[in-house]
């Protein structure tokens, strides 16, 4: 389940005619057809179940996930980390991704994986169809779901590292009324067997279910206080050695840099022996 360069955010909706919102509306409708729950527990254990051979996931603060329906704004290393976030959140409420950005879900195996399971609420290309998706969003927030944003909009290299977030997931907290929780995942900037990957869960920030559009100014507040929750959630975590051939073939498998290639790549071996200098071997968890 990748989330890539085209990750979800929920910009704030533009006006559009009611022919445009059916057009929409459909599209959705073919891409991300209802799916019963059945389908969704078989695509939780199996994604559960691959990520916890893999890897070693530790999950820090799941009691302070909310009962009901919430935002989960997560930090993205990694197209891998969706998993993660399976790996960590209970059963119930149901869980959504709001992506990938997606013209077809009906090709390829991870989008058919998907869309079978009802797991992703995509949006197409060029950010068209954002109007029926965050009305999608919304609805599912209705029903009690989670909603899991990559607030960031893109992966990035670097444990310790958080992207300026986009105003989407604070946006649609605002809109919708519910709960929006920080979640750091870290220890996919290289994916390696039995690494260890932690999924830290932060307090959820609570918001106001005020009526109408979110003012500008209450969206970039609680941004600015999800932007600090993230930053403290992965500032102990420490940069990781690459893996072998193998783990870094696994890494860079699905990921869409907007550089082209992952950036730093050139200094990698430096990096590398600056890590191994400034922690104990036994600190370095190597595939």
């Amino acid at each position: 389940m990748a989330v890539t360069s085209s990750d979800p955010v929920a910009p704030v909706p533009t006006r559009i005619g009611p022919r445009a919102q059916a057009v929409g509306q459909d599209w959705m409708d073919g891409q991300a057809p209802a799916s019963p729950m059945r389908r969704y527990r078989v695509v939780r254990f199996f994604l559960r179940l691959v990520v916890r051979t893999f890897s070693r996931v530790r999950v820090d603060g799941a009691d302070l996930l909310p009962a009901g329906p919430s935002i989960l704004c997560f930090t993205h290393e990694n197209w891998a980390d969706p998993f993660y976030v399976f790996a960590a959140v209970p059963v119930c409420p149901r869980l959504y991704f709001f992506g990938p950005e997606q013209d077809e879900m009906r090709h390829g195996f991870r989008n058919r994986l998907m869309r079978w399971g009802g797991v992703v609420i995509p949006f197409r290309p060029g950010k068209r169809g954002l109007k029926a998706a965050t009305a999608r969003a919304e609805t599912r927030l209705d029903e009690g779901a989670i909603v899991a944003i990559a607030g960031e909009g893109r992966i990035h290299a670097g444990e310790g590292t958080v992207l300026p977030l986009r105003d989407g997931p604070a946006y649609l907290s605002l809109r919708a009324g519910v709960p929006i929780v920080p979640v750091a995942i870290n220890g996919t900037t290289w994916l390696g067997f039995r690494r260890v990957v932690r999924v830290r869960v932060g307090l959820p920030l609570e918001v106001s279910n005020l009526p109408g559009r979110p003012a500008a100014d209450q969206v970039r507040r609680l941004t600015a206080q999800l932007q600090s929750s993230l930053e403290m959630l992965v500032a102990d975590f420490p940069d990781q050695l690459r893996p072998g051939p193998t783990g870094r073939w696994l890494t860079e498998l699905f990921n869409e840099w907007p550089e082209g290639s992952r950036p730093g790549i050139d200094s990698q071996p430096e990096e590398d022996r600056r890590i191994q200098s400034a922690s104990h071997p036994q600190d370095s968890i190597q595939s």
